[in-house]
Parts: C-alpha cells; sequence; structure tokens
C-alpha cells in the first residue's frame, strides 16, 4: 500500500498561482502513473492531469490546458501540479492518486484505475 499527502493548497486571487505537491511512500512510486483529480462543492470528482511512470507523457483536462502543469520527481517520490491564471471554478480539494497498474501504458481519466488516494488538500479561487 501506498501513502499519499498532497499540499500547497491555499486561498488564492483569480489569475493567481499555486503549486500542488503529493509526496508518496510505501511503493515504488516510479513505477506507476499519477493522477491529479477535484472535487467541487456539490459536485463528482474530476479528473485534472495524470502523468506516466516516467514522467514522459502527461494528460490533461480541456479546461486546465495551457493553464495546469504536472510533473514528478521520482527521486523524490513527489508529483506536482502547477496551476496558473487560476479561475474561481477551480476552486475545489484536490487529491493525488497512484495508478493500479504498474509501467501501465496509458495514462487513464477515470477513478477506477487508480487505487490508492491522499487526503486531499483545498483550492480557493477568490474573484
Amino acid at each position: 500500500q501506498v501513502q499519499l499527502v498532497e499540499s500547497g493548497g491555499g486561498l488564492v486571487q483569480a489569475g493567481g498561482s499555486l503549486r500542488l505537491a503529493c509526496a508518496a511512500s510505501g511503493r515504488s512510486f516510479s513505477r506507476y502513473n499519477m493522477g491529479w483529480f477535484r472535487q467541487a462543492p456539490g459536485k463528482e470528482r474530476e479528473f485534472v492531469a495524470g502523468i506516466s511512470w516516467s514522467g514522459g507523457g502527461t494528460y490533461l483536462q480541456d479546461s486546465v490546458k495551457g493553464r495546469f502543469t504536472i510533473s514528478r520527481d521520482n527521486g523524490r517520490n513527489t508529483v506536482y501540479l502547477q496551476m496558473n491564471s487560476l479561475k474561481p471554478e477551480d476552486t475545489a480539494v484536490y487529491y493525488c492518486a497512484v495508478g493500479s497498474k504498474k509501467y501501465y501504458f496509458a495514462i487513464s481519466n477515470r477513478e477506477n484505475e487508480y487505487d490508492s488516494w491522499g487526503q486531499g488538500t483545498q483550492v480557493t479561487v477568490s474573484s
């Protein structure tokens, strides 16, 4: 089993930036794809971004393309989500998750393809 701890959330004005980090322990981090999801009040959790186990491939939800970047540092067992040009609609609890398959070739946007989740970090964007 893997433990994930997110950090970096907070309150920011529209147009501002935040960098989320997710530190992993307990599993061979570098063998698994990683994802970021978010859940806004009253809405279902949705996929935001994913990155391949090697870091060579990324996949972002259309609404965040050009504004968010996902990256990872396998030496530090950490995945990051750089969020720029934030909008009020980005307000949500952000979760990181570990892919369920080792060395998997595809970056999934489906929750059931991830089997370990962090506790979440709140991001609030004021207008």
